[in-house]
């Protein structure tokens, strides 16, 4: 009986390793890229149900700030990448799902930004559903709106918790050295106590002896 439990736990853990994947989070992407660096585009879109098997494929388009609409930039499908857009040719890398067409992760990187790449992305991510009976479509769009600057400039949240972290490692440290003359007085003080129980203590024992001493003087006199 013991090990056709220890199989069928077996069994149990494996099936539900192989229904469970790797959790999706959905994070917003960085607004800000630095002039002749490379920048990620984020795009995350979840399932809602990680169980249900599904197929998709992604639609980038791109509305520089100078312009009124959008144009085609990027298409991944059936496992391919391919750049619509010639002012960004040879300058764009799939960053998303790999190996899979079931994609929740449809995140491009831009090599080399210029400053006209300012402006609006658009993400959309077309997902068909596949159910035992049905197919389920459905249309995700995400905008983001890139800035473009000379350089990485760090933003107020970004200052204040280093400010924060470096107020909190002051502060510690200080406990620190409190709690280390604390400690250094309490043993100080339970040294002295100590030294004076254990004179006090030579001081009896000395005493004691002396009057066993006498003692046994008087006794022998008495006998002899």
């Amino acid at each position: 009986r013991t090990e056709y439990r220890r199989a069928l736990t077996i069994v149990c853990l494996s099936t539900t390793a192989s229904l469970c994947g790797g959790a999706c989070v959905e994070v917003d992407s960085d607004t800000e890229a630095v002039v002749n660096e490379g920048f990620k585009l984020g795009c995350i879109s979840c399932k809602k149900r990680g169980e249900v098997q599904a197929i998709a494929f992604i639609d980038w388009f791109f509305q520089a700030s100078d312009d009124s609409n959008f144009s085609h930039l990027y298409t991944y499908k059936d496992l391919k990448g391919h750049i619509m857009d010639q002012r960004f040719s040879e300058r764009l890398k799939w960053k998303g799902s790999n190996n899979t067409t079931d994609l929740q992760d449809g995140s491009i990187y831009i090599l080399n930004v210029t400053n006209n790449d300012k402006g609006t992305y658009q993400c959309i991510f077309s997902r068909t559903l596949i159910y035992k009976t049905n197919e389920v479509q459905t249309i995700t769009t995400k905008n983001i709106t890139i800035n473009v600057v000379p350089q990485l400039t760090r933003g107020l949240a970004s200052i204040l918790s280093e400010v924060m972290m470096y107020v909190s490692i002051v502060g510690l440290q200080l406990w620190l050295v409190v709690e280390m003359i604390y400690c250094y007085r309490k043993i100080s003080a339970a040294g002295e106590e100590a030294l004076r129980e254990s004179k006090y203590g030579i001081v009896i024992s000395s005493s004691y002896s002396n009057r066993s001493a006498i003692h046994h003087i008087w006794w022998t006199c008495q006998l002899l």
